[in-house]
């Protein structure tokens, strides 16, 4: 197994930046994180305004893997996710969905232990996450805070351990990077800050040819996700509704129609975030119909 540090980091997923590692499709790479912050508030001594801003949100990367070329699929499983044992959580103006209350900047350490995160006297149950995952971008640049077509910001807290992620591939070798892990998120992270951590991803890495994506999806033991980023929760929910009914309309022999009506009734629309530079979510699917309809999705 192959490894990549922490300080190997960007801001932006680009299709100018140089990658820092190149793998066969195959390969499997533990990759170290900070969390969010860049690892910049390590206690409560920390002066919350002495945050370098434009420090936040490094993915760990890019990686290039070989052979992946634009209109391929680059396929990433999630084998392991491991977390550091502190976290930590902002709120200030202007920032989530009370920002317009908010008239300061605030911090919270939060500790982790015995499986838990201890927030005051409340122990929280871990769900262990990746906000941050993600390829280069076709055109321009996109800053790791925001989530788009080639991942990134995404926030999904389905994106954990034992996870599958199935990105379209818009540069040659892909250019994959993750970072901002979450000990613990709610679905839309409201405050715009899950329980914020470093830690580390074993993800294995496979090239799919002959099939393509326009935005991520996800697969786990139970579903299959497509995943939209969009200005409104609106436009997201309907493209992700949008992308799954054209894949299974055109990998059975159903209609549009039948698709449709099908997808109303078992279904599910859901939130991932709702306080990035765009919004994302979730059209859910279980496994059990597309069994029924004897298709695969990839």
């Amino acid at each position: 197994m192959e490894t990549l540090t922490r300080e190997k980091i960007f801001y932006e997923f680009s299709k100018d930046n140089k990658p820092v590692k190149m793998v066969k499709s195959g390969t499997t790479v533990a990759i170290d994180t900070y969390d969010c912050f860049t690892n910049q508030i390590q206690s409560d001594r920390t002066e919350i305004n002495t945050i370098d801003w434009n420090h936040v949100n490094p993915a760990t990367g890019p990686i290039y893997v070989e052979n992946a070329n634009p209109g391929d699929i680059l396929k990433v499983k999630i084998e392991k996710l491991e977390i550091g044992d502190q976290g930590v959580m902002v709120v200030g103006p202007d920032l989530g969905v009370m920002g317009h209350r908010i008239t300061e900047m605030q911090k919270k350490i939060i500790p982790i232990e015995n499986g838990k995160a201890i927030f005051d006297e409340i122990e929280i149950p871990l769900n262990p996450m990746i906000g941050v995952i993600g390829v280069a971008p076709k055109g321009n640049g996109v800053n790791c805070g925001t989530p788009g077509e080639h991942g990134g910001n995404m926030d999904n807290k389905m994106v954990e351990e034992g996870a599958t992620l199935y990105f379209p591939v818009f540069v040659d070798g892909a250019l994959f990077g993750l970072g901002d892990f979450h000990a613990a998120m709610g679905d839309g992270e409201v405050s715009v800050s899950g329980i914020e951590v470093p830690g580390k991803a074993t993800v294995t890495f496979e090239v799919i040819k002959g099939d393509t994506l326009n935005h991520p999806m996800l697969e786990n033991n139970a579903v299959y996700t497509q995943i939209a980023s969009a200005k409104t929760l609106d436009d997201a929910a309907k493209i992700a509704t949008e992308e799954m009914v054209d894949r299974i309309v055109a990998k059975s022999d159903k209609t549009i129609e039948e698709v449709t009506m099908l997808m109303s009734a078992v279904g599910q629309v859901e939130v991932c975030q709702i306080v990035d530079p765009l919004i994302t979510a979730r059209f859910v699917v279980p496994k059990w119909v597309l069994e029924k309809l004897d298709i695969k999705l990839i």
